[in-house]
């Protein structure tokens, strides 16, 4: 069995079963040690954010039946992307190939800030009023097919190693579950781990109902990209105990917390008005 014939037969198993794990893991971290109350019932909100991801999962398989693996295997038969004209040694061309995915989910993530529309599928992620492992998996169905898109489109121009594809699609998972846990790392771990890649403390940060601050820690990843495009904010205002979780004016939990709701949410009317802090106001503008 070559390489590329075992990474497609096993690929599902090997990210259903890092992610798995990862998820265990924080589930079992945030019940022992939160770091902050929850506001709603752990069963309410889960069955509603897991049901996203499952209505999510069976969209993608029907769109993209092959992923970004067959996407990967589909631009190295072509000979496509910048990695392989420039003729790489195979190692380099790993790490660029991981590098360059990375960086394009974070300049992702901030194009879908940035631009109303999107702003209008992202929210429904922003909108969850807590913060666990399941707002990780929390995405509008029409985003996942935009963001696979941009990834599928990214493959095609950098040319990625299949082996890269895959390792970064099993970090991508496994982090978004890591980076959005209710738990926090010891202080002095703290300050190390989040200079290379994104912690929960570090993520918190983006889901705070003051734009500004929302506005910050696009990372998914790799902590570097908002070092330097300079979009890191080290700690909320309010401190991680007073900050407050959402979006403004999207607090009633028929929007927030309901599948229904999440479903339909971009295309209802966005909240208007300050902040009830008087800090800040719903919407994409970058302060």
């Amino acid at each position: 069995m070559s390489a590329h014939e075992f990474i497609a037969g096993y690929e599902g198993a090997l990210r259903i079963g890092a992610f798995a794990a990862v998820f265990g893991l924080m589930a079992l971290w945030e019940w022992l040690a939160p770091a902050r109350r929850r506001l709603y019932p752990r069963l309410r909100r889960w069955s509603n954010n897991l049901a996203l991801l499952a209505l999510d999962v069976v969209v993608l398989r029907l769109l993209f039946p092959a992923a970004a693996i067959g996407v990967a295997m589909l631009a190295e038969a072509n000979g496509a992307g910048l990695l392989r004209v420039w003729n790489l040694p195979p190692w380099i061309a790993f790490v660029a190939g991981v590098v360059l995915l990375d960086l394009t989910i974070y300049l992702q993530h901030l194009l879908f800030h940035a631009v109303p529309a999107l702003w209008r599928l992202h929210r429904v992620h922003h909108a969850d009023p807590d913060f666990d492992v399941t707002t990780g998996l929390r995405f509008h169905p029409f985003e996942i097919v935009l963001s696979m898109l941009i990834k599928t489109a990214a493959i095609f121009a950098f040319g990625p190693p299949v082996l890269a594809v895959l390792i970064f699609e099993v970090l991508l998972n496994a982090l978004a579950v890591f980076n959005h846990g209710n738990v926090r790392l010891p202080s002095r771990l703290e300050r190390v781990v989040r200079w290379f890649v994104v912690t929960p403390d570090m993520h918190r940060v983006h889901h705070s109902k003051i734009v500004r601050e929302t506005n910050s820690n696009y990372g998914f990843n790799l902590s570097v990209w908002d070092r330097i495009f300079g979009t890191y904010r080290d700690e909320p205002a309010l401190g991680h105990a007073g900050m407050r979780i959402g979006v403004a004016g999207l607090e009633n939990p028929r929007r927030s917390v309901r599948l229904v709701g999440l479903l339909t949410l971009p295309f209802m009317a966005a909240p208007h008005g300050p902040d009830r802090r008087g800090e800040g106001h719903e919407g994409p503008a970058h302060s």
